[in-house]
């Protein structure tokens, strides 16, 4: 091994040098940004030399053509790159000068976020929500919502393409790289000093005038005061009578005067009335009472009701359901015009709520009551058949503009209410029999079937047990149809009812046109209901013939079934 002592010389320092260089302090780190030398160019590369690292670099001419380098650089000039990788598969150093660009880049776009700094950019297209802006400087690409381009509505940014102007960077993703700006913050704080000289113009108690109506919300209206400056009237703040909304009192472009109330130097904002320019009209609501008629003016018209006056300033609303007594979701806008005088009852005065409630209604003769003076219940009257459903009629009655309830049961005693029902068609003419007249519930309720005789008068003089002839009208394996001699009515007799002896309750015994007797079972003339009975007659005839005779042997002699078997356990019973 030989081993060097003199050091002095100039082999020796060069290996010294080349060592050194080799154990430099600055660590060579993948990931890193890190300044190369310029030892080559050629058309397609350019050569680097980084020391630290056994080859030299190269960089693709297209990278600085992208950063806009090419025809600066030189050899012997310095360049920063992004060392991405020390030694790939082919044992190549792989750098990016594009890249350290961006990184570069995005740590001005840090610092300025930090310090709240606004940075120069330019729009380059537009893209779904929003453009995107690049970066001046650096050239780093970012996103600008369309809500923050500008402070109003723009018809186009056309003319904003291209432009350097300034940006403040309002969102910044470390993780994702991602940056988002607003142009709108920039404009704003222009105008908020500019603003703030323009409501220096104002004072509380001045009145502006000829305000324009802007726009309006569930909160107020915004006028335009001389091209400057938008001002609010609150709700509250319209008119002494209650408003529901802005639009029903104002339309956009409108003119009106205006009293500045309020004005807040930090928020920028002038407060206005307008019912402050005039005295309460409420105060002079001693003049009126409640339950007389006064003339109204129709102010305004909604789907809910009519926005009428007094006199000025003192409004009030005609509810819809409180137009008309019979006509229900009615229109407003058919009965009455802006400009009509109508005639109005007070039906509330609530000085706490500022609240005058009116009804048209009231100052004419309820319909109701007046059927029920000229028709009342059990009266007859003609109608027209207005409308129907599955169920029923509705009539129109004479002159009264009121719709009678004609339930299909109540068209006919015998035939199917159903049926019934399809016999009649719109507009047609009926005679009808007035039932029930609910005058606060505004119902009518009408009948066509009570106009004729009632088939069910025919047992109003019978009762149960009686016994009735009766005509079979069919048969079945269910029982007997049978109809009472001078009755219209038909009635089912059951099988299990036809005799004593199931062996006799057979309904083919019956073929139909047979006068039979049957008793009645049951009665009930209020539900319309009658039962009969050829069961129930027998068992009468039975314990009547029983309480006659009283010989086992007499039974023996009668038509009837088991009788004899009731007579031998009556004469024990006696015996006893």
């Amino acid at each position: 091994m030989e081993i060097y002592k003199d050091l002095n010389s100039e082999a020796n320092q060069q290996f010294e040098k080349l060592l050194n260089s080799q154990l430099s302090k600055e660590k060579i780190e993948e990931g890193k940004l890190i300044d190369g030398k310029v030892t080559k160019i050629t058309e397609k590369f350019v050569f680097i030399f980084i020391p630290g690292l056994k080859s030299e670099p190269i960089i693709d001419i297209n990278e600085l053509k992208i950063i806009g380098k090419k025809d600066e650089i030189s050899i012997g000039d310095n360049i920063s790159v992004l060392l991405e990788k020390i030694e790939d598969k082919n044992g190549e150093v792989i750098v990016s000068a594009v890249k350290a660009q961006k990184i570069k880049g995005w740590y001005k776009l840090e610092k300025a976020y930090e310090e709240n700094e606004s940075i120069i950019g330019k729009i380059t297209s537009k893209c779904k929500g929003g453009v995107i802006v690049e970066h001046v400087d650096t050239g780093s690409l970012m996103f600008c919502p369309g809500s923050q381009i500008s402070d109003k509505p723009l018809k186009s940014i056309d003319h904003l393409v291209g432009v350097e102007q300034k940006f403040a960077i309002i969102k910044l993703d470390k993780v994702r790289g991602n940056a988002c700006v607003s142009r709108r913050q920039i404009v704003s704080s222009n105008k908020r000093e500019d603003k703030a000289k323009i409501i220096e113009k104002f004072k509380v108690g001045d009145v502006i005038k000829d305000a324009v109506v802007k726009g309006y919300s569930s909160f107020g209206c915004f006028f335009e005061v001389n091209n400057e400056i938008d001002v609010l009237v609150h709700l509250q703040e319209i008119s002494y009578s209650r408003v529901n909304h802005p639009d029903e009192i104002f339309n956009i472009g409108e003119k009106h005067d205006l009293k500045v109330i309020s004005i807040d130097n930090e928020k920028l904002q002038i407060g206005c009335s307008i019912k402050q320019l005039s005295p309460d009209p409420f105060e002079h609501i001693t003049n009126y009472e409640t339950g007389k008629k006064y003339k109204v003016k129709v102010e305004k018209i909604t789907d809910y009701g009519c926005f009428c006056s007094l006199e000025p300033g003192l409004s009030t609303l005609l509810h819809s359901s409180e137009m008309s007594w019979t006509k229900r979701n009615i229109t407003p806008k058919k009965l009455f015009k802006v400009g009509d005088m109508i005639d109005c009852i007070i039906t509330e005065i609530d000085k706490e709520k500022r609240r005058i409630a009116i009804s048209h209604k009231l100052t004419i003769e309820n319909p109701y009551n007046s059927l029920q003076r000229d028709y009342p219940v059990g009266s007859e009257i003609s109608g027209t058949i207005s409308s129907s459903n599955e169920y029923a009629l509705y009539v129109k009655l004479g002159e009264f503009d009121i719709d009678g309830f004609l339930h299909a049961n109540d068209l006919s005693y015998l035939n199917n209410p159903e049926e019934e029902l399809k016999k009649f068609k719109k507009g047609e003419k009926i005679n009808v029999k007035v039932l029930e007249i609910k005058v606060d519930e505004q119902k009518v309720r009408v009948g066509l079937k009570q106009l004729g005789k009632d088939p069910f008068e025919w047992f109003k003089d019978k009762k149960v047990n009686d016994i009735i002839t009766v005509k079979v009208i069919s048969s079945d394996n269910k029982g007997l149809t049978v109809m009472p001699e001078n009755c219209e009515l038909e009635f089912n007799i059951k099988k299990s009812n036809i005799a004593v002896n199931s062996s006799d309750a057979r309904p083919s015994r019956f073929v139909g046109g047979e006068r039979i007797d049957a008793a009645i079972s049951e009665l009930n003339l209020e539900k319309r209901k009658v039962s009969l009975s050829i069961k129930l007659l027998e068992e009468l005839q039975n314990k009547e013939a029983v309480s006659k005779f009283s010989s086992p042997l007499s039974g023996k002699n009668l038509p009837f079934s088991k009788l004899s078997e009731k007579l031998e356990d009556k004469n024990k019973k006696d015996d006893e």
